[in-house]
């Protein structure tokens, strides 16, 4: 086949099975992202990957029929350095901002991350690879969780369309004081048709769910709406 021995050909379909172990364990990766309904979801994980693989084969066995030649000085690991570069203009293309709030870091991380793990098995590192994909799926889905003992604070920016009215601001305030939520910052807004629109960035005791925001708010007269 194409001037190869049995050899070569062996070697070749074993260079493609690691490039199907790398790109399950990209969409493993990818599936959880996806489930929490993330930017970048199955394919996209499973194409970086792939392709992190893909390059690391080129970089450690592309250049076997030159390197050794002493008119050629060639540095292999400059192919498989250049993922890292590559893969991190993709992650910032994931990353956005919402307003004050920064989106998509996870992602972005776990799309660098999965282009590593791409790596080690285009390497041969298949233990590592494995390893590393479940370090990363455990941390994804464990660490998603609000766990009581770690007592971890989170932020959420939300907007309320109150009543113009002294009475309407304040009561929004003890409402939030109540349920120990802070203000960390507010932008205020009158409109024409006598409405005011509060844009609020918050920070939220430990357990609370930022869903509960819709029950805190539901039947107040002075709440016109509330986007989350």
């Amino acid at each position: 086949m194409f001037g190869m021995t049995e050899v070569e050909v062996f070697i070749q379909l074993e260079f493609f099975g690691r490039l199907i172990l790398a790109g399950i364990c990209g969409a493993v990766v990818g599936y959880e992202r996806k489930r929490n309904m993330k930017e970048a979801g199955v394919r996209t994980h499973f194409i970086v990957s792939l392709a992190a693989a893909l390059v690391m084969l080129i970089s450690k066995y592309g250049f076997q029929d030159i390197v050794h030649l002493p008119s050629h000085q060639v540095d292999v690991s400059r192919v498989a350095a250049s993922v890292v570069t590559g893969v991190g203009f993709l992650g910032a293309g994931i990353i956005f901002v919402r307003k004050y709030t920064i989106n998509g870091l996870t992602t972005a991380a776990g799309i660098w991350a999965t282009s590593a793990i791409g790596m080690a098995i285009g390497a041969g590192m298949y233990i590592v690879g494995i390893m590393a994909t479940l370090c990363i799926l455990l941390a994804q889905v464990f660490l998603h969780r609000r766990w009581g003992f770690m007592h971890i604070p989170s932020t959420e920016q939300f907007r309320l369309v109150i009543s113009d009215s002294p009475e309407a601001v304040k009561n929004i305030q003890e409402i939030l004081k109540d349920k120990k939520i802070e203000i960390l910052n507010i932008k205020m807004e009158v409109s024409e048709n006598g409405h005011i629109t509060l844009d609020l960035i918050t920070k939220l005791p430990a357990r609370f769910k930022p869903v509960e925001m819709m029950e805190m708010f539901q039947g107040n007269k002075y709440v016109k709406s509330i986007d989350l």
